[in-house]
């Protein structure tokens, strides 16, 4: 190995102090001491200071004048969110693991980012609402725990068994993260395998951790810091009632933020309630024209020899309720005032869906709210006390009432009453991913077409 003094620098220190009174020289060629010029490796600068602080605020400025360059570009938020997940999270992300820095730094630096994505609340893929983006403070997580990691499990005996500490200040230390993750794993290697849902034992492959190796190892610590570790961000974490949704970038592409900021009036909240209403109707007929097509099987009486089982044939336990007659009539409160049946009962109130079977004297009704995701609980509540009366003077008067109010958040959440009422109808399996992917984005497409239109005079049309 060759020395250049030309890239070498030197640093003296005297009881603790930098000091500039020794020099050192190669042959006729001066070393040049890290005050006169500090040197830059690997994406790290060493000065006379040995401390990261001034690292750390050049950083600090970097970050900002990243996000002010793209926020005065004038790209639409979608552009400015790829940017931010392409372009400056994958450059912030290096300063951070080689530096010391500590985590109330990194969320420092999160809050600054979340206002230049101030159109976009929500990031992460622990949330109830899984957008393509990454939370800094938890890529940060797990990188100082997978720089742990590789320590711990170096080849070399003199780095595992160094006790190299990787420091991230008092409020969360990466050591103690990995070693309760560690302590999770296998805490469920004791449980052993349990079911989940409606799938049996065996039904889904789940690595073990006490027979993992290497890499599939860590990834499974990683994963269990990221659980453990994530701090639930927003209001999202009231949606109890919503059912999660996973966003790609090609659906991104396609929207722009949609909020509202000041009351609509001028018939806005009516006309997005009857954007969502028209994709329930729709698939409710669907589903009732492919009943009254599909004809009844007729009982047949089958003889068995002797000494011979009868095979049982297996039923489905859960038809629906569609199935169950072939004369049902849909009524939907659009265009017009719904009348109620009055061979029903007699009454002034108005549900948004009313299906009905004079055959087997059935009536199903449903009553559809556009709310906030966080208010889905208190709107099916009121709803069904405002229904409760009549569908008690429906069953006094001979029939089999049902009423399920059913909700779809105004950001394009389906509330879990939509997927009961539908299963409750028999719309079930991809007919029914289908048709809740239909009132979604009918709910998304709206408010998005309100928040474009937010300036402009309304026009009931």
């Amino acid at each position: 190995m060759r020395f250049k003094p030309t890239k070498s620098r030197s640093l003296v220190l005297k009881r603790g102090k930098v000091t500039e009174k020794y020099l050192f020289s190669l042959g006729t060629i001066k070393i040049l001491s890290l005050t006169e010029a500090p040197v830059k490796s690997l994406g790290k600068v060493f000065n006379r200071s040995l401390k990261d602080a001034a690292s750390i605020q050049a950083t600090n400025e970097d970050l900002e004048t990243w996000l002010s360059s793209v926020d005065k570009s004038g790209l639409p938020g979608k552009f400015r969110a790829w940017i931010y997940q392409h372009g400056i999270l994958p450059r912030i992300l290096w300063p951070l693991l080689v530096y010391e820095v500590p985590i109330s730094t990194v969320e420092g630096f999160e809050m600054r980012i979340s206002r230049f994505l101030r159109s976009i609340a929500l990031y992460g893929h622990n949330n109830k609402l899984k957008l393509p983006f990454s939370s800094l403070s938890e890529e940060f997580m797990v990188s100082r725990s997978r720089e742990l990691l590789q320590y711990r499990e170096s080849s070399d005996p003199r780095v595992a068994l160094g006790g190299i500490e990787v420091r991230t200040g008092r409020k969360w230390r990466a050591a103690e993260a990995v070693d309760i993750a560690v302590s999770k794993l296998q805490q469920r290697v004791i449980v052993g395998t349990v079911a989940q849902g409606r799938a049996g034992l065996g039904s889904s492959r789940t690595p073990s951790y006490n027979k993992a190796q290497g890499k599939e190892k860590r990834s499974l610590i990683l994963e269990e810091v990221q659980i453990v570790q994530l701090r639930q961000q927003g209001a999202w974490t009231r949606w109890e009632q919503a059912v999660e949704r996973k966003v790609t970038w090609n659906e991104l592409w396609k929207a722009e933020p949609h909020c509202c900021p000041k009351a609509l009036a001028q018939g806005r909240y009516r006309w997005r309630h009857d954007q969502v209403l028209k994709a329930v109707a729709d698939s409710i007929c669907s589903r009732i024209s492919y009943n009254k097509s599909t004809c009844p099987v007729k009982n047949k009486v089958k003889f068995i020899k002797a000494g011979e089982k009868l095979a049982v044939p297996f039923r489905n336990t859960s038809p629906g309720l569609l199935a169950t007659a072939h004369d049902w009539e849909l009524g939907v409160d659009l265009a017009k005032q719904l009348k109620f049946p009055e061979v029903v009962a007699k009454t002034t109130l108005r549900p948004d869906i009313v299906v009905t079977s004079v055959a087997s004297k059935q009536v199903i009704l449903l009553e559809l709210t556009v709310p906030w995701e966080d208010r889905m609980e208190e709107a099916h509540e009121r709803k069904r006390a405002k229904y409760s009366e009549l569908v008690e003077e429906c069953r006094s008067n001979g029939w089999r009432a049902r009423c399920q109010p059913i909700e779809v958040g105004c950001r394009g959440f389906a509330g879990q009453s939509l997927c009961r009422a539908y299963k409750m109808l028999g719309i079930v399996g991809a007919n029914q991913r289908r048709a809740i992917k239909l009132a979604t984005n009918a709910a998304e497409a709206a408010s998005r077409w309100l928040w474009i239109k937010r300036g402009e005079e309304w026009h009931v049309g």
